[in-house]
């Protein structure tokens, strides 16, 4: 009975007790990570200053939306799969594996710079946990695949104000969130 102390008490029909512990964990690091993009979309949202203030601004508010829903969708899997959802904000800080976002007040050119490497972050672990549970759960990888889709189109909302008339990303070779919000900066300032 020990052995078995950390596992749920029950789960979805087909999945073992241990499959569903598994696929509720790989679950929950989605539901920190979303959880944090929306706060950080929001945090954006009101700190974005200088031209395009109004359109970066407007457009930022639909994906706050669409993202805390898919933060319900993923909290209310990980329940169905038997185990408790953790989303309060201690939760998310202690158990997150990547920084907390940089910017505070900013040009719309530079927060959409580093919002282009957040999104690089939250899509290619989204991927990974889809090809992580499609074997195992194919409820679970299809709510991440629905994730993908908006996601994805999100950022190329994002990086269509980032990308030249030549079709070169000005954020092309950044690692770090200010690294990319620098070189949207300067890519900017070149064109004008």
């Amino acid at each position: 009975m020990a052995a078995h102390k950390d596992l749920p008490d029950y789960t979805v029909p087909s999945l073992t007790l241990q499959e569903g512990k598994d696929v509720a964990a790989i679950l929950q690091e989605r539901l920190h990570s979303l959880n944090d993009l929306a706060l950080t979309l929001k945090h954006i949202h009101w700190n974005v200053v200088g031209p395009h203030f109004i359109a970066v601004h407007e457009m930022i508010d639909p994906q706050v939306d669409a993202v805390r829903a898919m933060v319900d969708a993923t909290a209310e899997r990980i329940a169905t799969l038997g185990v408790p959802p953790r989303g309060t904000p201690g939760a998310i800080v202690a158990e997150r594996t990547w920084e907390d976002y940089h910017l505070g007040r900013a040009s719309t050119i530079a927060h959409l710079g580093a919002l282009d490497e957040v999104y690089q972050g939250v899509i290619a672990s989204h991927r990974k946990a889809a090809a992580d549970t499609e074997t195992v759960d194919t409820v679970s990888n299809d709510l991440l695949v629905g994730h993908l889709h908006e996601l994805e189109l999100f950022h190329w909302f994002v990086r269509a104000h980032l990308e030249s008339s030549g079709g070169e990303l000005s954020t092309s070779g950044a690692s770090t969130e200010r690294g990319a919000a620098r070189k949207a900066e300067s890519a900017a300032k070149n064109e004008a």
